[in-house]
């Protein structure tokens, strides 16, 4: 990533956090208002980190995929869904009801992802068109089956939608236990701490994300499968003469993509609110889209373009609880629909090419034929 890009992604963050940490230091020390900062930002931008990463590898194989948006929709109804009769009907216990629900986003997302594939490689369907067949599909198949299944005549649940079975529970990290006797018995540097192992204190998917960044960085710039991905989305002729199978390594990439993606959406309903409404991604896949081509193509960048539109979601959670020391001249920021724009404003800005040119694969959305 270059500096004018690492700039700004610096730039917004030290904005953000500034503006909470102004806005909250009469309630508490600073150290605990960016801690708590950290850790939303962190939380929040994991579905934008596993889209962006889906549309990584979709895009350095060749393949287009604006439908992300709908993977992840699909999958969080699906594996919601799943977590729901495993719980309710066959009468697992809650923690392998939510695995296997975690799962079945994966597998939707995947399924989802062959689809694209189908479309794009297969049938030479132009990509944009089949990404949006991808969305449109899941938003109108989530919502007639949420309401058949839960709010329809004769439904599996007498027309009630039943309790979900939870959700992960929070991986602990023992900084503090580890730490904390260092602090001879200082309050203020327990809570430090305390604060500190916050940061570090995510559920699954949240710290998975984390780590499929580094993995997914090291395949495809480490590994001979990320050298045959790069190639078959920059120059598939070239790649073809070499013995590389472009019609196989596209498939795998964009089914790759879109477990990733279904992994995201399984963070909606399965780690982080345990239920499901319409159009519950809310835009999401496209602020992934956003974040990828930020961070031109490559998952740390991705992650850290990701980054910064999570902060900017957080900016609104930790404002709202520190409401009540909100200066007059900041009273508008009292209003969440205000803060709750700072995602999309960020996203147009970086689309319109504001913050410096992008460079995508060479063959990225180009149809390949033998």
């Amino acid at each position: 990533m270059d500096w004018k890009r690492f700039s700004f992604i610096a730039l917004v963050i030290i904005v953000l956090f500034g503006a909470v940490v102004m806005v909250g230091q009469s309630q508490q020390r600073p150290i605990l208002i960016i801690t708590s900062m950290l850790a939303t930002t962190i939380a929040v931008a994991t579905p934008l980190t596993l889209g962006a990463l889906s549309g990584v590898f979709c895009e350095r194989s060749g393949v287009v995929n604006i439908g992300i948006e709908g993977m992840m929709l699909s999958a969080a109804f699906f594996g919601w869904l799943a977590a729901i009769y495993m719980f309710h009907v066959f009468g697992f216990p809650i923690g392998i009801s939510i695995t296997v629900g975690a799962l079945f986003a994966v597998i939707t997302g995947g399924l989802m992802g062959l689809l694209l594939a189908v479309l794009s490689i297969t049938f030479n369907v132009d990509q944009i068109i089949g990404g949006t067949v991808i969305n449109i599909l899941a938003v109108g198949l989530t919502g007639f089956l949420n309401r058949q299944l839960f709010f329809g005549k004769g439904s599996v649940f007498g027309g009630q939608v039943p309790n979900s079975p939870g959700v992960l529970p929070t991986i602990h990290i023992p900084i503090r236990e580890i730490f904390a006797p260092l602090c001879s018995d200082s309050i203020i540097c327990i809570e430090n701490i305390r604060a500190i192992n916050r940061v570090f204190d995510q559920k699954p998917i949240a710290m998975g994300a984390v780590l499929l960044v580094f993995i997914a960085h090291f395949i495809l710039f480490k590994t001979r499968w990320g050298l045959r991905t790069r190639s078959v989305g920059e120059h598939p002729k070239a790649a073809d003469t070499v013995g590389i199978n472009v019609f196989k390594m596209r498939y795998a990439n964009v089914i790759i993509g879109g477990c990733l993606a279904g992994l995201a959406g399984a963070y909606f309903t399965i780690e982080s609110v345990p239920s499901f409404e319409p159009l519950l991604t809310n835009g999401r896949g496209f602020i992934s889209l956003a974040a990828m081509i930020f961070g031109n193509w490559t998952p740390i960048g991705a992650w850290a373009a990701a980054l910064v539109f999570g902060a900017s979601q957080a900016l609104q959670i930790n404002m709202q609880l520190f409401r009540e020391s909100i200066p007059p001249q900041w009273a508008f920021l009292q209003q969440s629909y205000v803060v709750g724009l700072a995602p999309y404003i960020l996203t147009m800005l970086i689309l319109t090419g504001i913050i410096g040119k992008t460079t995508p694969p060479a063959a990225d959305g180009v149809p390949y034929e033998k």
